[in-house]
């Protein structure tokens, strides 16, 4: 006959397990809370003192330039949307509104388009000139 060793999965897989509940399940009964662990600042890259200029001034904004359609598509481009869809779906334009704006960014040079042979048939990519990305920079 064989010796039977089933035993040790119990205290491995049981009784160490238990073995860190049991305590905490004891003090909560007994009323007792358990000491919470001290909690790091939600930014520990922050400073803790404040210097006397940021209280003294409110922050500046920079006034944000009007932007023209074709500079919110640029944009759009600039920042990796390079299907219709993703472009439409941020920026909110009607199908024949949109492809006015591509078709006219595209006869100034601002944007390039790439047909490409994708697994559901061709596909179509977008994509922003040099030109096209310091029109949007600039």
């Amino acid at each position: 006959m064989e010796p039977n060793y089933s035993w040790i999965y119990l205290v491995i897989f049981l009784a160490i397990p238990l073995a860190r509940i049991l305590p905490r399940v004891i003090q909560k009964a007994r009323g007792k809370e358990m000491p919470q662990p001290k909690r790091i600042q939600d930014n520990p890259f922050r400073p803790s003192y404040t210097s006397p200029q940021t209280q003294t001034q409110p922050p500046k904004t920079e006034p944000k330039k009007p932007q023209s359609k074709d500079m919110l598509v640029l944009g759009e481009l600039n920042r990796g949307a390079h299907s219709f869809d993703k472009i439409q779906k941020n920026t909110g334009f009607t199908n024949q509104e949109l492809e006015g704006i591509l078709e006219k960014l595209e006869k100034d040079g601002f944007l390039k388009v790439v047909s490409k042979q994708g697994l559901f048939g061709p596909k179509v990519e977008l994509f922003p000139t040099d030109k096209g990305f310091k029109e949007y920079y600039t």
